[in-house]
């Protein structure tokens, strides 16, 4: 056990010393701007910074502040200090990397009052002066040696970052056609038309005019040049916006508020619905708190219990969003409960079977591993355990589920215990489907957004 231990007024000297040392980080200018509320761009704007006086993001000043109270607190005097008075010269910025030391030194001593004096200065890497001042404290009396408390960990996630850079990643794109279905409430119908305001889509509202202009109302939002196709209730909505998609009168869909059957029932139609010769898939694209990359996780909500021929489709569909996405050789990791082949659990034979055909070209565009429990695809420390040497093993891009439940309740258990947040869509039919739940907010679905324009654009492209 580690312990902290203060030195009282008669055991300091004039000249005692004290000092630590920190290397400037991302994550401290980041942790402060959080505490302090202090978002000054010159500390967390990149593009700001670039442009003012420094041409670098630079540290708070009061970062070196604290550090010099670290130092009286823990150090000399160190537990029972009493903090009085402090003035500062900042010298020279500390920029990201530049390793401080802070000094202080006692500058004299009063034993009537047991105030002290102390010198204090910050100096960089290159021995220059970055901060000076004096600190004036009480200096306790009496010994205290306590047990070091463990500070918890600090992990740092700057909600919806990933999934703004993906809207910004369109902003060049054409919008595209949507049929909106059934947009009767407030979430889905303002989804919508932000969606259309930031030029990912151009709304076609289909379902009840009424119902459509009551939940515009609702929301304050204006209607004002958006097309509405009005029918009855939400069953006919998704009957008319596949007959569009058929007529190639939209490149997507996009649900509002109904049940995700009532909307996939007339797109797996096999008359008059959207099926090709790839079976659909549901791709979650969800952004993880604390892992490094945006993770993908399919099939999570339309093939129930999908044999080798669907799953080999649904690892394609996936590959091909995630590379459309920018992810230019998606790792696909093939999940099951254990990471090597084992008979009695098919999921495993399923898992081999499919790294056979990535091997033999029958799936193509990414690279294969599996079967992988999902602590060695997202782990590399766990799959180093395991002596697993793999490209995809602890990097994963992709999470290939072994059926509807397992997927589904990964999914969720990100987002509602890891504080994942997440988008999605359904791809193998004529034209992506945003596919997101009544639950999720505007966010979600202007990322649906952006991942359908992105994979119209790119299937374009690569088409040509």
């Amino acid at each position: 056990m580690q312990y902290i231990e203060n030195r009282t007024f008669d055991e300091i000297q004039v000249g005692d010393s004290a000092e630590l040392t920190r290397k400037l980080k991302a994550e401290d200018i980041e942790l402060f701007a959080v505490m302090s509320g202090d978002v000054n761009p010159a500390h967390v704007d990149e593009d700001y910074a670039r442009s003012d006086m420094f041409h670098e993001i630079i540290a708070h000043g009061m970062w070196g502040g604290a550090l010099i109270s670290a130092v009286l607190g823990t150090e000399l005097p160190g537990p029972g200090t009493i903090y009085l008075n402090q003035n500062l010269s900042f010298r020279r910025p500390v920029g990201l990397g530049d390793t401080v030391t802070i000094r202080v030194t006692v500058a004299s001593k009063d034993p009537e009052t047991h105030r002290m004096i102390l010198d204090c200065l910050c100096s960089n890497q290159d021995g220059e002066a970055v901060i000076t001042g004096q600190a004036e404290v009480i200096a306790p009396t009496e010994k205290v040696r306590r047990p070091r408390v463990v500070l918890p960990e600090v992990h740092l996630h700057e909600s919806g970052a990933r999934y703004r850079e993906l809207i910004a990643a369109t902003h060049e794109l054409a919008p595209v056609r949507t049929a909106v279905v059934h947009p009767c409430d407030d979430i889905s119908l303002t989804g919508a038309l932000e969606a259309g305001s930031q030029g990912l889509i151009v709304p076609v509202l289909i379902g009840p005019r009424a119902k459509i202009e009551a939940a515009a109302r609702d929301a304050q939002r204006s209607l004002e040049g958006i097309e509405i196709i009005d029918v009855p209730h939400s069953h006919a909505a998704a009957e008319h916006a596949v007959e569009m998609a058929r007529r190639g009168e939209v490149d997507c869909l996009m649900k509002g508020k109904l049940h995700t059957d009532e909307l996939i029932t007339p797109v797996v139609d096999r008359a008059h619905g959207l099926r090709t010769e790839r079976r659909m898939s549901h791709v979650f694209a969800l952004d993880v708190p604390h892992y490094p990359k945006p993770l993908f996780i399919t099939d999570a909500a339309i093939n129930i219990s999908p044999d080798l021929d669907t799953k080999r489709d649904i690892v394609q569909n996936a590959i091909e969003l995630a590379q459309a996405l920018g992810v230019e050789r998606p790792k696909v990791a093939i999940l099951s409960a254990v990471e090597t082949v084992y008979p009695k659990i098919p999921s495993t034979l399923d898992a081999a079977a499919l790294c056979k055909m990535w091997d033999r070209g029958q799936i193509t565009g990414g690279v294969l591993d599996g079967p992988l429990a999902f602590d060695n695809a997202v782990s590399k420390s766990a799959a180093e355990a395991k002596g697993i040497v793999s490209e995809v093993a602890g990097d994963a891009d992709i999470l290939v589920v072994p059926d509807l439940e397992a997927g589904n309740m990964l999914a969720k258990q990100l987002i509602h215990l890891a504080g994942a947040e997440s988008a999605g869509i359904v791809l193998g039919a004529r034209v992506p489907i945003m596919l997101t739940s009544r639950a999720d907010g505007v966010m979600s679905r202007l990322a649906s957004a952006a991942m359908a324009q992105l994979f119209i654009h790119h299937s374009r492209d690569v088409a040509t």
